[in-house]
């Protein structure tokens, strides 16, 4: 794999957020390579399958050039990585804006019809500083609890890390119920339509900013700058149409700051009503 650097900084690009299945490594590997080759970075593409670390560990390295991260633990964050650009997925329920949303899944065959039905029951989740699989669901749930039922569920199951193991959990009844990225569930439904069609969406989550690319503290503006105009151009380039359509994207936008404050004012909400915890 050809690598290049900044100074000593040999710098990466990853979409391991959204690799959730060998097609989708594929496409997004070919997105990257192609933003990597026209901005001149360059950077090395990881394959998710060969990096045993976590995606905390992935965010806080030195070398990032264009990297998908959750905006929840980026709002956290004293250090920030710098903000390239963000996806807007296709599917017609995005709108078309740089959103996204969770959905709370079931078994397909199971007898829960609404949310209400799984209280009580057992509910999985991929880990804490996840806006999709924990947060979001949290502030979700909100309105459901009462003072004679602060918690709505017995059993509480994770973190499993990735979002892949939550839908397995599942899958095989391990867990009633689960919150997962609802683009990403839309991608694993275009890749892997007969894993997908044994799950059923029973809730949606309120909108919330889509996951950035970003960059870590130390890149360059300069580099910066020529890896974002490579994302907001790639809708453009006819090479990559097929691309885009496999990973249901309409382009990629500039994105504030200013926009992930919603992430901490809804945890801040689920704290305040004494929900820290999910259950």
């Amino acid at each position: 794999m050809s690598r290049s650097s900044m100074g000593d900084v040999v710098m990466i690009a990853s979409a391991r957020m959204y690799s959730w299945s060998p097609s989708l490594l594929a496409a997004w590997r070919r997105l990257l390579q192609w933003v990597g080759e026209r901005s001149g970075a360059r950077f090395d593409v990881l394959d998710p399958s060969a990096e045993p670390a976590s995606l905390d560990d992935l965010w806080a390295r030195p070398d990032m050039a264009c990297v998908f991260m959750c905006g929840y633990p980026w709002a956290l964050r004293e250090s920030r990585p710098h903000l390239l650009a963000a996806p807007v997925p296709s599917p017609p329920r995005f709108g078309g804006r740089p959103d996204y949303v969770s959905d709370f899944i079931v078994r397909a065959d199971s007898g829960f019809r609404d949310l209400a039905d799984t209280f009580g029951g057992t509910i999985a989740y991929s880990t804490e500083h996840s806006h999709s699989g924990y947060n979001a669901p949290r502030f979700h749930l909100l309105p459901h609890r009462t003072a004679a039922r602060p918690q709505l569920y017995s059993t509480v199951l994770g973190p499993f890390i990735r979002q892949r193991p939550v839908i397995d959990a599942v899958l095989d009844g391990r867990a009633d119920v689960a919150a997962v990225d609802g683009y990403g569930l839309d991608l694993l439904r275009r890749h892997e339509p007969a894993l997908v069609a044994g799950l059923r969406i029973i809730a949606t989550t309120l909108p919330a900013p889509a996951p950035p690319l970003v960059a870590s503290p130390g890149i360059d503006v300069a580099t910066r700058e020529r890896v974002t105009a490579a994302l907001l151009s790639v809708h453009e380039a006819p090479a990559m149409a097929t691309t885009l359509d496999e990973l249901l994207l309409a382009r990629f936008v500039r994105v504030a700051p200013e926009v992930f404050e919603i992430f901490l004012e809804r945890e801040r909400a689920a704290e305040a009503a004494g929900y820290a915890k999910l259950g």
